[in-house]
């Protein structure tokens, strides 16, 4: 590589590139012949030039004459460096036809000769250019293959091909090994083949398309598979959430009214108790009053005491005659409930409640909150049914995805192979290619016929809950009949 220093000394101060054409002026600066025209050109008017570079002025209009000196310099260090070029950038790297003509270090070869059977860089490829006896050879680009190329027997290049043998052979060979078959040259056979593999890459071509139209048919029946999952994990929860809500709010209720019937008993029995103690004073004031008076002996603060408190009789005021329910029914209660309840919960097929059961507060509560419990079991199996359902169908499509991807890939290694072989120019390579890969079509593997079913039916993953729904209904129902009842006060009279 040429120093710096030397590349500054040929280079331009104008176009600051390596000298073109060069010119030297009086005062011993060199220029690219365009650049210090077009820049004298500029100075014309004024009929005074001056060198760019030191600004020494000239008059008149110096003539400009090319420096043949600088010419060959520059000229030697062109090749000079092309050739550093060649050296640094042409080294043979794994994988690549190495120059056989290179001694040390191999360079890549460009072009292998099929006369001389040897495989040249692009410094010894150079005489096949410019040494007119080298004209004929056949050049080919460069190939390790090259005795691939060359009859065996005859030690000959290959120009020919066999149709009934379907084989590469020497021309002579048609007249020995080959005598009688279908022979016709390399490059005949090669326009054959290219129009067989346009025709298989055509085939190929739509096979992928059909195969990758089916790849995106699978995903999008895959994201509705999943979606329509999802709706109905979350109608399911809303169903359920709205049930157990509303047998929460009828739990209260009920409880509720069975605290206000027991307050409406309670302060009515009250009332009696408070009026029958207040006789009860009145007839114990009476009784002691007697028993002061009974022992008097003298008649007349007897007869004194008697008219003053027991003229007439005393009867006890007559509470009135006031009753109250001493049990609670249940299926009194339940009674109000019983409409809305129904319409909540037909859509599970759930019997009304109809029986009757105890008024107490505790029983109420845990009959509703075991019904509340069997519901939120349910929703669960339900939610998981819904979910194993699902994974057992993404299962499925991702396995046909999974398929579907390696014929996909296996067609685009197939029609990138096509691709990479449709240039060959050179019949031998084309012929050995095709046969190599492409000797029989490709058919893409039919995939076996899975359907799966892209949506889920609320309606149907309940079905098989609504049996062991009517089942607790029925124990819920039997719960109300059997509870205890709760006894109030005794009846009041």
């Amino acid at each position: 590589m040429a120093s710096a220093s030397v590349l500054e000394e040929l280079s331009c101060s104008i176009c600051l590139d390596l000298l073109k054409d060069p010119v030297t002026v009086s005062c011993g600066h060199s220029f690219c012949l365009n650049c210090i025209t077009g820049c004298w050109d500029q100075e014309e008017q004024k009929g005074v030039y001056s060198c760019p570079q030191c600004r020494q002025t000239f008059t008149p209009r110096p003539v400009l004459r090319r420096n043949t000196m600088l010419t060959e310099v520059i000229e030697k260090l062109k090749k000079t460096e092309l050739r550093s070029d060649i050296k640094v950038s042409s080294n043979a790297k794994p994988g690549d036809v190495e120059c056989d003509f290179c001694t040390g270090r191999k360079h890549k070869a460009i072009k292998s000769c099929l006369t001389c059977l040897v495989s040249y860089c692009e410094v010894h490829i150079q005489p096949h250019y410019e040494v007119p006896r080298f004209s004929k050879h056949k050049l080919v680009n460069a190939t390790s293959q090259l005795q691939e190329k060359i009859c065996s027997q005859h030690n000959r290049i290959i120009e020919g091909f066999c149709r009934t043998d379907q084989q590469l052979i020497y021309m002579m060979c048609s007249m020995d090994d080959h005598n009688g078959h279908k022979t016709v040259s390399a490059a005949a056979e090669r326009t054959e083949k290219q129009k067989t593999l346009l025709k298989m890459k055509g085939n190929n071509r739509k096979q992928l398309h059909q195969k990758e139209k089916e790849m995106e048919e699978m995903k999008r029946a895959l994201e509705t598979l999943q979606a329509s999952a999802q709706e109905a994990v979350e109608d399911s929860e809303w169903l359920f959430t709205e049930l157990i809500s509303f047998m929460e709010q009828k739990r209260s209720e009920v409880t509720e009214s069975i605290r206000a019937q027991e307050r409406a008993e309670v302060s009515r029995a009250e009332g009696l108790l408070e009026q029958l103690e207040l006789e009860i004073t009145k007839l114990k004031s009476s009784n002691a009053e007697m028993e002061k008076l009974q022992p008097i002996e003298d008649p007349v603060d007897y007869l004194q005491g008697f008219q003053s408190h027991f003229t007439h009789p005393y009867v006890a005021k007559a509470l009135p005659q006031v009753t109250f329910e001493p049990q609670f029914s249940f299926s009194e209660m339940i009674k109000p409930v019983a409409p809305s309840l129904k319409e909540k919960t037909e859509k599970f097929h759930l019997a009304i409640i109809k029986a009757s059961a105890q008024a107490a507060v505790e029983d109420a509560k845990r009959i509703f909150t075991e019904l509340i419990s069997f519901m939120e079991q349910k929703r669960s199996e339900v939610t998981e049914s819904i979910r194993a359902q699902e994974r057992a169908e993404v299962s499925q499509a991702e396995g046909l995805l999974e398929q579907l991807e390696l014929e996909i890939t296996k067609l685009k290694s197939r029609d990138a192979e096509m691709e990479k072989l449709q240039p060959t120019e050179d019949p031998v390579d084309f012929i050995q290619g095709f046969q190599a890969h492409f000797s029989h079509p490709y058919v893409a593997e039919t995939l076996p016929q899975v359907t799966f079913k892209p949506q889920f039916s609320f309606s149907e993953m309940i079905t098989p809950v609504v049996p062991s729904l009517k089942e607790k209904t029925k124990e819920f129902l039997l719960a109300i009949n059997k509870a205890p009842r709760w006894t109030g006060p005794p009846k009041g009279g």
